[in-house]
């Protein structure tokens, strides 16, 4: 029982630990007359993984696991650096789905926004990353909590790959597009602009993970579940 409370303890010390410095961010922000949209943003972004990476850290994982979460992120990094040429045609989103369901959505999540960190070396850091990091973390953590329910096929794979890189990616990084090409002063008309013009893009990815997982989803799968049973189970 001591264990349990104190696991519930530890989570729910992170997550105000978290909100008190979202809050303290915005207060921050609002006290100063020209409000940052960039920093106040990026810091939040930034701040919401925290409960995260604190979690994975204090959990008793082995060398092994480590190593396979290392694989997948090496992995899912490079499907995006080896269609560097293709704008948007990129199976990372893939990579992390089917992460997500053989590890669980927190390490979906961790594989999805270390997989965007450690991309955007070769890609170019920026304003942008925290958001995509954002991105591809909901994309896992929403995987691995869709597909502990449903059972994964190249159908269900499909959809929900498609409807996550689509919809929740292609918000979240729409947003920074919105903050950076209006100046930090957002307006409604200059949203709706950016974010329709934002769907073609966000279709091409969506579609281009759902063929992905469609084709090598269900293999990749059996793959990393036989890894498990071996070497970490």
């Amino acid at each position: 029982m001591r264990g349990i409370k104190g696991y519930f303890m530890k989570r729910i010390i992170t997550w105000l630990v978290v909100i008190i410095s979202l809050v303290l961010t915005v207060i921050w922000q609002l006290v100063f007359k020209e409000v940052n949209y960039y920093i106040i943003c990026a810091v939040m972004l930034l701040l919401s993984t925290l409960p995260f990476f604190i979690r994975f850290e204090g959990e008793k994982t082995s060398a092994r696991e480590i190593s396979l979460i290392a694989t997948l992120i090496a992995l899912a990094v490079a499907s995006r650096a080896a269609f560097y040429l293709i704008p948007q045609v990129k199976p990372i989103a893939a990579v992390v789905v089917i992460s997500a369901v053989c590890l669980g959505a927190e390490k979906g999540y961790l594989i999805g926004a270390f997989s965007a960190f450690v991309s955007n070396f070769l890609f170019g850091q920026g304003f942008w990353t925290p958001f995509q990091m954002a991105a591809l973390g909901l994309v896992g953590l929403i995987s691995g909590l869709i597909f502990k329910a449903v059972k994964p096929n190249r159908y269900s794979l499909s959809l929900v790959g498609f409807i996550l890189s689509f919809a929740v990616y292609g918000f979240v990084t729409d947003i920074s597009t919105v903050l950076m090409s209006l100046g930090g002063k957002p307006t409604l008309s200059g949203a709706i602009a950016i974010f329709s013009a934002g769907v073609p893009f966000s279709l091409v990815f969506g579609i281009t993970t759902a063929v992905f997982l469609f084709l090598f989803g269900e293999v990749f799968i059996k793959k990393i579940g036989r890894i498990q049973i071996k070497y970490i189970d």
